[in-house]
């Protein structure tokens, strides 16, 4: 503990110091969820990039588990140097409210960079004969609880997005959590629910197929991937948004120097028109959130993750 003060000490009195020694060996990106999805895919993209201009190796680590609080306690805990990173989701904020964690998700961290950005997506299965927000509200209201909407699990984005937006709109609606993504998602498709809130890119090959009605973006504004589909916030449901997010994190304590060198670097790398093209590919929006902001943005969601969650009484199995 007292080197790790002393480096904390040595950090704040002079920024410079992290940029001149730094990086001298690989540097950790750990992903707290399994390889192949969107974060590791961004993560890999960005380690290419952050390799060549450091000169070190970048190494990915992918450790899954716990919701991602596994791989996040890693970084928690690790040595504010610049060598262990964390590409942190949107589950980040969720946790807390969800579980006992052996992290402070805003107070263990010191936020570089939110890359990349993709809306959940409201849809209904065609058999509802629902066509629009306006029509699945009222459904809603004459018959409190007669639409299931399907999720990945409880306390699962998907079922967060549900009862965030069920509280706005002043609805009841039943929730019917499945064992991951690929169930819920079949399961909507098959008609045995009838919606859900889906990742943006699962619900758009699903949505241009006709195999389910997509309703709305839960977001402030439409989606480049479904211009015709309104935002939740224009149709008078301010405050509806969720949106994965995907962006890198520090340990806390990380000198003030070496946080501006990672975020520099970073943006360089996100610039990359090459980098940009794959992102996009994958159905991520590129983002460019800096420290400060993606800090207040950590510090909201939090908060209004924890009030959702208490006012729905959702509770993690």
């Amino acid at each position: 503990m007292a080197s790790r003060r002393a480096l904390l000490a040595l950090g704040a009195a002079s920024p410079a110091f992290a940029q001149e020694a730094w990086p001298t060996r690989a540097v950790r990106l750990i992903v707290p969820y399994a390889a192949g999805g969107p974060s590791d895919i961004l993560a890999r993209l960005l380690g290419v990039g952050l390799t060549e201009i450091w000169g070190q190796p970048v190494v990915v680590e992918n450790r899954p588990g716990a919701g991602s609080a596994i791989g996040t306690e890693v970084v928690a805990r690790a040595a504010p140097d610049g060598y262990t990173l964390l590409l942190a989701a949107g589950a980040h904020t969720m946790n807390p409210a969800l579980m006992k964690l052996p992290f402070d998700a805003v107070r263990d961290f010191t936020p570089v960079l939110n890359c990349a950005v993709h809306p959940m997506v409201l849809v209904v299965h065609p058999s509802t004969g629902i066509n629009d927000v306006a029509g699945f509200v009222a459904a809603a209201k004459a018959r409190p609880g007669a639409i299931t909407m399907s999720s990945a699990g409880v306390g699962n984005g998907s079922h967060l997005a549900m009862a965030l937006f069920a509280g706005i709109a002043g609805i009841e609606l039943t929730h019917v959590p499945y064992n991951g993504a690929a169930p819920a998602q079949a399961a909507l498709v098959a008609g045995q629910v009838q919606g859900g809130f889906l990742n943006s890119t699962v619900a758009v090959p699903q949505i241009r197929s006709g195999a389910l009605r997509g309703l709305a973006v839960a977001d402030a504004r439409r989606w480049r991937e479904l211009p015709d589909l309104p935002a939740l916030a224009e149709l008078g449901y301010p405050g509806a948004e969720t949106v994965a997010w995907y962006g890198i994190l520090a340990p806390a304590g990380l000198p003030p120097g070496l946080r501006a060198r990672l975020e520099r670097d970073l943006r360089a790398v996100m610039a990359k028109p090459a980098v940009q093209e794959r992102i996009l590919a994958v159905g991520l929006d590129p983002l460019d959130t800096g420290p400060e902001a993606f800090q207040a943005q950590i510090a909201e969601e939090t908060a209004r993750w924890a009030k959702v969650v208490r006012a729905a009484g959702i509770k993690a199995d």
